[in-house]
């Protein structure tokens, strides 16, 4: 579906591809933990059980994460926003957490990422992006 309607503009916005680029590192770095949990998982380690649910829980939120930052891409897919702005709330939750304990520039980068992901996804032009024509 494409947002050549009334509703949605008739050209991308520059807030999409910020949006949809900042979503990209956050896969990437969901693929990268994947990766490294089962490779710390094959060479040995005393939790299998836990390395093989977070590899396949970051599997997974990379699926769901792309396949919305596919809908947003395309426009006119008002699904995508909700789970791309869940993953931004836990990423601020967590990256908050962090902080509390080891306050370094790594953990700053996330809530960083997150917020700016997260203010770009309810701004007007992403919005109206997304709003499917009637």
């Amino acid at each position: 579906m494409t947002a050549q309607n009334s509703a949605a503009p008739a050209t991308r916005p520059t807030a999409i591809a910020v949006l949809c680029a900042l979503l990209a590192v956050e896969i990437a770095a969901l693929v990268a933990a994947a990766i490294a949990a089962i490779v710390q998982w094959v060479r040995g380690s005393d939790l299998p059980g836990p390395l093989a649910f977070m590899a396949v829980i970051a599997v997974l939120s990379a699926l769901v994460l792309g396949a919305a930052t596919r809908s947003l891409w395309r426009g006119g897919a008002r699904w995508a926003r909700s789970p791309v702005m869940f993953w931004q709330i836990l990423l601020i939750v967590l990256s908050l957490g962090w902080m509390g304990v080891d306050g370094s520039l790594w953990t700053a980068a996330v809530l960083a990422l997150a917020l700016v992901a997260a203010i770009t996804l309810v701004r007007k032009p992403v919005v109206a992006w997304t709003v499917p024509g009637d």
